[in-house]
C-alpha cells in the first residue's frame, strides 16, 4: 500500500483541486482515499436502482455476466471529470471494436446527487461525443449513491466550489464483484483494454472447455497498434503455431518411416 501511494504521489495523478485540479500533493484525507479504493477489490456491486438520462429504471444487477467498467464524476467539474471521459471514450471504441460492444457495459454515475440530474447528466455526454450502446450515464439517490461508492472504493468529499475526489476506473468482472482500479485521468486505450481483456476472455480462470481454450488464443491475437491506435487480430500467432505443428508431424513422420525401415532390414538380415 505504500508503495502504491508513493507511485501515485510520483506521477501526480488522481487528486482533484480548485475544484478539479491534478498538480496537488497527496493530503492524510487523500491518502485515506487510496486506501479506501484499493481495500474495495473483491466487493460484490450492490442491488441498487439508477436512472439513465431517460428517466428509466436500471438495476446494477442487469449488468451481470459481463465485465463491467464503472466511473463516478460530477457534471459540474471543469477539468479532471471531463478530462476522464474524454481519455476513456477512445479506449471504449477501441475495445467495443476489439472485443465487440455487447462483450462489456460501461456506467458512469453522477455522485453530485443535487446537481447530476438525468438531464445534466445527457448533456455532459454529448459534450464529450459519448453515444455508444454499451455505456450509459446514470444518475443516483443518496442512499444508492453510497452503497455504490462503497462497494466500488470511491471515496469523495465537498469543499468550496466542487469535490475532492480520485479519477479512477474501476473493473467489474462478469460475477459482479470489483477486481481492480486505473487511476488518473490521462491514459492511453491499452491501460484500460488490457485488463479488460483479461475479464473478457476469463484468462484468469482455469481452462474448462475447448471455448475457453480458443479464448485464451483470442486473448494473445488481439494486440495495440500504436501508430493506427487500434486493436486487431494478429494471425500470425495461428500461422507459427500451425507451421510449427506441421514441422513436429514431419519429424515425427521421418523419424517412424526410419525406424521402420530399420526394423524390416533387421528382419531380412538374420
Amino acid at each position: 500500500m505504500h508503495t502504491l501511494v508513493a507511485f501515485l504521489i510520483s506521477v501526480s495523478v488522481v487528486v482533484i483541486g480548485n475544484p478539479c485540479s491534478a498538480e496537488a500533493p497527496l493530503s492524510e484525507k487523500q491518502r485515506e482515499l487510496v486506501e479506501l479504493s484499493e481495500d474495495a477489490k473483491g466487493r460484490a456491486l450492490p442491488n441498487i436502482s439508477l436512472t439513465d438520462v431517460d428517466g428509466n429504471a436500471i438495476l446494477l444487477s442487469s449488468y451481470k455476466g459481463r465485465p463491467l467498467l464503472v466511473t463516478l464524476v460530477y457534471t459540474g467539474c471543469i477539468d479532471v471529470c471531463p478530462t476522464l471521459i474524454e481519455n476513456l471514450h477512445p479506449a471504449v471504441e477501441a475495445a467495443s471494436a476489439a472485443l465487440g460492444e455487447d462483450s462489456f457495459s460501461v456506467i458512469t454515475v453522477g455522485f453530485d446527487i443535487q446537481q447530476d440530474t438525468p438531464k445534466k447528466l445527457k448533456a455532459f455526454a454529448q459534450a464529450r461525443g459519448v453515444s455508444m450502446p454499451n455505456w450509459k450515464f446514470l444518475s443516483a439517490d443518496s442512499d444508492s449513491l453510497d452503497a455504490l461508492a462503497r462497494a466500488v472504493g470511491f471515496g469523495f468529499y465537498s469543499r468550496p466550489g466542487g469535490f475532492d475526489h480520485f479519477s479512477q476506473v474501476s473493473l467489474v468482472n462478469s460475477n459482479g464483484r470489483l477486481h481492480g482500479q486505473v487511476y488518473g485521468a490521462v491514459f492511453s486505450p491499452p491501460v484500460i483494454v488490457e485488463p479488460l481483456k483479461k475479464l473478457v476472455f476469463g484468462v484468469d480462470a482455469p481452462l474448462k472447455s475447448f471455448d475457453d481454450i480458443i479464448n485464451r488464443f483470442k486473448f494473445f491475437c488481439t494486440v495495440y497498434d500504436p501508430r493506427a491506435e487500434r486493436y486487431y487480430f494478429n494471425y500470425s500467432l495461428f500461422v507459427g503455431l500451425g507451421i510449427g505443428f506441421a514441422c513436429l508431424c514431419l519429424i515425427a513422420f521421418a523419424i517412424v518411416r526410419e525406424w521402420r525401415r530399420a526394423s524390416e532390414s533387421e528382419a531380412g538380415h538374420p
